[in-house]
C-alpha cells in the first residue's frame, strides 16, 4: 500500500512536470484580452476585481508579480495560471489513481485534460478558470481519498480538508457550487452510514469551511483603505460586500447582465457539439465505460458515480442560466470557458474507463504486462496527437496583439487626454499599460460604464486628479435627478482637456449632440465642441497613417479578442473617410462635392495600400466613386468612376454574396456599366 502510494505521488508529479513542461514554452508574454487586463490591473494596484471579487486569484497573482520583478506583471501572472493548470492535471492524475492505483489511466486523465484545446488556451494567460480547474481537480482527489479512507479519524480529516477546499475555491469562481452542492451531502450520508456523523464533527466542518472563506476579508480591506486606482465596488459596508459577493451588479445566477436567453436544448447541443470536436472519441468513449464498469466495482462505483451527477447537475444549471447569444462567435467564446469545469470531471472519467478497461482485460485473458504495455501506448499515441493537433493555437508565446492593441490607442491620443473607455477591450488593455507599467502618465482613464454605478465618483474620483463629475454618477436615463449628471454636462465641466472616447458612446444619453461633435480618431472619437471649425484636409492628414498595425486581416480565431482587436484596426483606417462621405451626405454645392472627392482620395488609397482588407471596403469606395460622379466635381475621368464603382461592387457581392441588398448592390451595378457604355459610345461619336 506504501508502495502504491508513494508512485500515485511521484505519477502524479510526473505529470505536473509534463504538463508544466508543455505550459510554460507557450505562455503569453503580454496582456491578453477579456478580463485579464483588469485582473492583472487589480493585482497591481491592490483593488477589487470585478464580481464577485476574486480575492484568491488577486492575491496569487500579486504574489507572482512581486516573486517575478523582471518580468511584466502579465508575463508573471501568465507563468502563475499556466502553474495553476499544470497542477490541476496532476490532481486529475491523482483522482484516478486513488480509485484504481497508479497507470495509464491516471496519466491519461490529467494528459487529456492538459492538451484540451480549452484547457490548454486558458492555461496560458491570466484568467480564472485555470485555478478553478484546480480546485476541481482537489475535489476529486479528496472524494476519492475520502472514499478509499479506512478509518473514521481519516474520513474526518479528509472531509475538513474538503471542506476548506470548498470554501477556497469558491472564493475564486462560484460556478463551483454546483459541484459542491453534490459533493457535501455526498460526504454527509457518507459519514452518516458509518455512524461517524456528530454534531461535534459538523461543526468542525462549518469552521473549516468558513476559514476557507477568509480571502474575502481582502475585499472590504481594501475598499476601505481606497489606494487603488482602479477598483470595482464599495465593500466598506455589510450590503456593499454582499452585492459584490452575490454578482447582483450582473444577476446573481446569470452568467452577464443583458436581458437575453438562449434556448436550453441549444445550449447543451453546443456544449456536446464542443465535446466531440475538442475531445477524441476513444477518449468520450471511455467515459462511457469508466462509469459503466465502475457501477460494477465497489472500490471506484460511488464516486464515479458523484462525478457523473456532478457533471449532469452542473451542466443542466449552467445551461440554463448562459443568458449568452452564442451565435456569436465572441459571445460563444465567453461561454465555452466554463465547459472547462465539466470538462475535468469528463477527464477523470476517461481515465477510470482505461483503468478498469486494462484491469477486466487482464482478469478474463491474463497477459497483465501486455494489456498494461497496450494501454500506456495507447495513452502515449492519443496524447501526442492531441498535443500535436492543438499546438500551434494554443502557443501564445508570440502573441502581443492585444498590447499593441493599446499601445497604437496611447500613442494617438493628445497630451493630457481624458480618455472615456467603454468595453472589455480598450478599458483592459489601457488600464494595464497606464496603471501597471506607467505608460502617458500625463492621461486619465474613466470607464463609461462604471460612470454610471453609484459608487465610481464616491471612490474613485480621488484618483482622477483634474477631472471634474458634475454629479455622484452618470445616469443615462434620467440625467436630470439631483445626485446624477448628462454626458454633455460632464464634457461641459471637463472642457479644458481633450476628451476622448474608446470605443464610441453609448446610445442611452445623446444629450452631448447639442453641444459636442466627435470627429474620428482611429478606433476612438475625438470629442470636440460644436463650435469648433472643422478643417476636412487638416484632418485626414492628421488621421492617416494614425498606427503602425500590420497584423494580416481575419488572421485570428473569430472567437478570440485578437480578432476582435484586429478588425478595429482594420476598420479605423477607413474611419475618417466615412466621417467626410457621411458630412459630405448632409450638405451640397460645393462643400459637398469637395468633401466627396477628399473621401473618395483616401478610400482610394487605403484600398490600393492594402491586400485582404475587410469586404465593406469595396462597398463604400464604389459608392464614393458614384457620389463624387454625380457632384461634378471636375478633375476626375467619369469613365473612370463608373468602372472603379461597378468593379468594387462586384468584388464586394464575390465576398458577401449573402448581402441582404444582393440583389440592388447587382442592379445598381448593372446600371452603372450602361452608363460607362453610353458615355464611351458617345465619346467615339464625337468626332
Amino acid at each position: 500500500m506504501l508502495t502504491e502510494h508513494k508512485t500515485s505521488w511521484m505519477l502524479s508529479g510526473a505529470t505536473f512536470a509534463g504538463v508544466t513542461a508543455l505550459y510554460l514554452p507557450c505562455v503569453q508574454r503580454t496582456v491578453p484580452g477579456g478580463d485579464s487586463g483588469e485582473l492583472i490591473t487589480t493585482a497591481c494596484e491592490l483593488g477589487v476585481a470585478h464580481p464577485p471579487g476574486y480575492p484568491l486569484f488577486t492575491l496569487l497573482s500579486r504574489l507572482a508579480v512581486c516573486l517575478l520583478p523582471w518580468l511584466s506583471p502579465a508575463h508573471s501572472v501568465n507563468l502563475m495560471t499556466s502553474l495553476l493548470g499544470s497542477a490541476a492535471c496532476g490532481a486529475l492524475c491523482m483522482s484516478v489513481c486513488r480509485l484504481t492505483g497508479p497507470g495509464p489511466g491516471a496519466v491519461l486523465a490529467g494528459g487529456l485534460f492538459a492538451a484540451c484545446r480549452l484547457s490548454w488556451q486558458w492555461s496560458m494567460v491570466a484568467e480564472v478558470f485555470a485555478l478553478n480547474n484546480l480546485f476541481v481537480g482537489l475535489l476529486l482527489v479528496l472524494a476519492a481519498s475520502f472514499h478509499c479512507a479506512e478509518s473514521a479519524e481519516q474520513r474526518m480529516r479528509v472531509a475538513r480538508w474538503g471542506a476548506l477546499c470548498c470554501a477556497l475555491g469558491l472564493c475564486n469562481q462560484h460556478t463551483l457550487v454546483l459541484y459542491v452542492v453534490v459533493v457535501v451531502p455526498w460526504v454527509l450520508h457518507r459519514l452518516y452510514s458509518h455512524g461517524e456523523l456528530s454534531v461535534r464533527g459538523l461543526l468542525s466542518l462549518a469552521l473549516c469551511f468558513l476559514l476557507g472563506f477568509s480571502p474575502y476579508v481582502y475585499l472590504p480591506v481594501s475598499s476601505f483603505l481606497n489606494k487603488a486606482r482602479w477598483s470595482w465596488g464599495d465593500q466598506t459596508s455589510l450590503s456593499g460586500l454582499l452585492k459584490h459577493l452575490l454578482r447582483a451588479e450582473y444577476g446573481t445566477f446569470s452568467l452577464a447582465k443583458t436581458e437575453s436567453s438562449v434556448n436550453l436544448t441549444a445550449m447543451l447541443k453546443a456544449q456536446l457539439d464542443h465535446c466531440l470536436a475538442d475531445l477524441p472519441l476513444p477518449a468520450l468513449a471511455l467515459a462511457g465505460t469508466g462509469l459503466l464498469l465502475s457501477s460494477r466495482d465497489r472500490s471506484s462505483r460511488s464516486v464515479s458515480w458523484l462525478i457523473a451527477t456532478m457533471l449532469v447537475v452542473y451542466s443542466l444549471f449552467f445551461a440554463w442560466r448562459a443568458n449568452l447569444d452564442i451565435s456569436r462567435p465572441l459571445l460563444l467564446g465567453v461561454v465555452e470557458r466554463f465547459w472547462l469545469q465539466s470538462d475535468a470531471a469528463m477527464c477523470a472519467l476517461a481515465g477510470l474507463g482505461l483503468s478498469h478497461t486494462h484491469g477486466l482485460l487482464e482478469r478474463k485473458l491474463g497477459r497483465g504486462d501486455v494489456w498494461k504495455t497496450a494501454a500506456w501506448c495507447f495513452t502515449a499515441a492519443l496524447l501526442a496527437n492531441l498535443v500535436h493537433t492543438n499546438y500551434s493555437e494554443c502557443d501564445q508565446s508570440r502573441n502581443s496583439v492585444v498590447e499593441k492593441f493599446g499601445r497604437e490607442i496611447l500613442s494617438s491620443v493628445p497630451t493630457d487626454s481624458l480618455i472615456l473607455t467603454r468595453g472589455d477591450l480598450p478599458g483592459n488593455s489601457l488600464r494595464y499599460l497606464h496603471y501597471c507599467l506607467g505608460e502617458r502618465p500625463d492621461i486619465r482613464l474613466v470607464d463609461q460604464e462604471m460612470m454610471t454605478y453609484t459608487w465610481y465618483v464616491a471612490k474613485l474620483a480621488q484618483h482622477h486628479s483634474g477631472v471634474n463629475f458634475p454629479g455622484r454618477w452618470w445616469d443615462p436615463a434620467h440625467p436630470e435627478g439631483r445626485d446624477t449628471f448628462s454626458l454633455e454636462q460632464f464634457l461641459s465641466h471637463n472642457a479644458q482637456r481633450d476628451v476622448v472616447a474608446c470605443i464610441g458612446l453609448p446610445d442611452g444619453d445623446l444629450s452631448w449632440e447639442r453641444s459636442f461633435s466627435r470627429w474620428p480618431l482611429g478606433v476612438c472619437d475625438y470629442m470636440v465642441p460644436v463650435r469648433t471649425q472643422f478643417h476636412p484636409e487638416e484632418w485626414a492628414r492628421r488621421t492617416r497613417n494614425l498606427y503602425n498595425w500590420s497584423e494580416p486581416h481575419n488572421s485570428f480565431h473569430p472567437a478570440s479578442w485578437e480578432r476582435v482587436a484586429n478588425e478595429e484596426m482594420w476598420q479605423a483606417r477607413m474611419k475618417t473617410a466615412f466621417f467626410l462621405f457621411d458630412l459630405a451626405e448632409r450638405m451640397q454645392g460645393e462643400a459637398s462635392a469637395r468633401l466627396f472627392e477628399l473621401s473618395y482620395t483616401l478610400y482610394r488609397e487605403i484600398v490600393e495600400a492594402h491586400s485582404g482588407y475587410p469586404s465593406n471596403w469595396d462597398k463604400n469606395l464604389a459608392l464614393a466613386c458614384e457620389r463624387l460622379l454625380r457632384s461634378g466635381r471636375r478633375g476626375h475621368s467619369p469613365d473612370s468612376l463608373l468602372t472603379c464603382s461597378s468593379r468594387h461592387f462586384g468584388l464586394y457581392l464575390e465576398k458577401e454574396p449573402d448581402d441582404p441588398q444582393a440583389a440592388a448592390i447587382r442592379t445598381a451595378a448593372a446600371h452603372l456599366l450602361q452608363e460607362r457604355d453610353r458615355l464611351r459610345q458617345s465619346q467615339k461619336k464625337v468626332p
